[in-house]
């Protein structure tokens, strides 16, 4: 049995980040598993791998876009978002990507609980029509979620050190449409700023923009600021700045 960590997010979405953390745990403590990514479509294997690459102190145990799925394999989201946005991408992926995502979700499935995609989430299911979905959930952030209590937590232990860099005071988070309008509304007060996000059409060339992936992002800067105005209980960036 092989346990299949499936991501189908962004070079440096959390949930890939979580992904690949703890496929090195599992399989430091002997239980065989592997990172499966299914690129985005405007990202190669390189953005993946560089991604982790100028993360961690190594970068093992991932495959791209197609692999050998038998029987017995579990799959492993670590956010219920993996497989809705497998099901809203399905055309726009390859015929290969589509045969992996097919075989890697009609298995059985274990599903980490996210408010993410109420209303498509339920469609993806449907779709995939998974032989079963064991459900993980941290109840204190989620009480009304389901499945057994889960805490994800940050495999520090592979992180490679920062060293300090300052190159501005202030960061935010713009890897999206809808954060970086967020970040407009109030970038005017925050002179001295970078903004991380993806060269994408939607960013402000007049604003400080570093585009993702970043290495040795924690030592660039002196502030976090969050602005996202939807809830998000815990973002990484907060426990890797505490950390």
């Amino acid at each position: 049995m092989i346990l299949n960590i499936v991501c189908t997010s962004k070079p440096v979405d959390g949930l890939f980040y979580y992904s690949y953390e703890y496929c090195s745990f599992l399989n430091k403590i002997g239980i065989d598993s592997r990172v499966v990514v299914i690129c985005h479509r405007n990202f190669s294997q390189n953005d993946y791998l560089e991604s982790i690459k100028r993360k961690y102190v190594h970068c093992q145990n991932i495959i791209f876009d197609q692999t050998a799925v038998s029987d017995e394999d579990v799959t492993l989201i670590m956010g219920r978002s993996m497989l809705t946005l497998a099901w809203q991408n399905f055309k726009n992926y390859s015929q290969e990507q589509q045969q992996t995502l097919l075989r890697l979700f009609s298995n059985k499935i274990i599903a980490v609980y996210s408010e993410n995609h109420p209303i498509d989430y339920p469609k993806a299911v449907e779709f995939f029509s998974p032989d079963q979905i064991i459900n993980l959930c941290d109840t204190e952030v989620y009480p009304n979620g389901v499945g057994e209590h889960f805490e994800k937590t940050i495999n520090f232990e592979i992180y490679k050190p920062h060293t300090d860099n300052i190159q501005f005071k202030y960061l935010f988070l713009g890897t999206n449409k809808k954060y970086y309008q967020t970040i407009q509304q109030v970038i005017g007060d925050y002179s001295d700023h970078g903004i991380l996000t993806y060269n994408e059409d939607y960013i402000d060339i007049r604003n400080n923009n570093v585009f993702a992936p970043v290495e040795n992002l924690i030592g660039m800067f002196e502030t976090y600021v969050y602005t996202k105005d939807t809830f998000d209980p815990a973002p990484r960036i907060f426990q890797e700045c505490k950390y």
